[in-house]
């Protein structure tokens, strides 16, 4: 959605990929260590465009919590999702995933750095609330982070971006979207049964409960 917006440079997990590959595209430039990745991205936000990059937690990255000061000059919005079907979906795609590459005791870790640097609450979307209602959700989110809501972005044309393809087997699904859809079942069967799963689910549930807890809750509609 926030590429078919149109109106900011987007950079697609630079931390990420610079911790798994050893480098990472940041606009022309490839950076290779976070603190390269920071320095890129501070560079591309003094050109004019504002910048947009989006990240992932299969890892954890001590440079970018170390920076408080980058911290700070971020507009942070951070999506969870149920962690149950998270640790499925992740299982399809990897079945030798361990529990840390779940990710959600490390974007606590984000969310809490940013709260400390900032000072202010950051915004958390529900992935399930977003999908059942993407205007509302979008729209409030917009509000909350100072951009215009432009509708006509909930909706796109199915395509795998290449910015995506060293990490294509992650993004076949949104690849084929159109739109905010929800997720087909993943195949790690019933998660909180599973002898390793549900050891992970375990781990994880309450840092996601602690993100819920604060997560955005739009004002209904009038006359809803």
């Amino acid at each position: 959605m926030m590429q078919e917006r149109g109106d900011f440079l987007i950079i697609h997990e630079p931390f990420s990929h610079v911790t798994d590959f050893g480098e990472a595209s940041v606009g022309a430039r490839q950076a290779h260590s976070e603190a390269e990745v920071i320095g890129e991205l501070m560079r591309l936000s003094q050109q004019g465009q504002p910048v947009f990059f989006k990240d992932t937690t299969d890892f954890r990255y001590p440079g970018l919590l170390a920076d408080r000061a980058f911290l700070r000059l971020l507009t942070h919005v951070f999506i969870i999702r149920d962690p149950a079907a998270a640790i499925a979906s992740h299982y399809q795609v990897n079945p030798n995933l361990r529990r840390d590459e779940i990710g959600f005791a490390w974007l606590h870790e984000i969310f809490e750095s940013a709260r400390a640097a900032t000072g202010t609450m950051p915004l958390v979307i529900d992935a399930d609330e977003l999908v059942a209602d993407p205007a509302t959700i979008i729209r409030a989110c917009c509000a909350r982070i100072g951009i215009p809501f432009l509708p006509g972005p909930l909706r796109w044309a199915p395509r795998m971006d290449e910015q995506w393809r060293r990490t294509a087997r992650w993004h076949a699904s949104v690849s084929a979207s159109s739109g905010f859809e929800p997720a087909r079942p993943g195949q790690g069967g019933d998660v909180a049964r599973h002898p390793v799963l549900s050891e992970y689910l375990r781990y994880h549930q309450p840092y996601y409960r602690k993100m819920h807890d604060l997560r955005l809750r739009p004002e209904p509609a009038v006359g809803a």
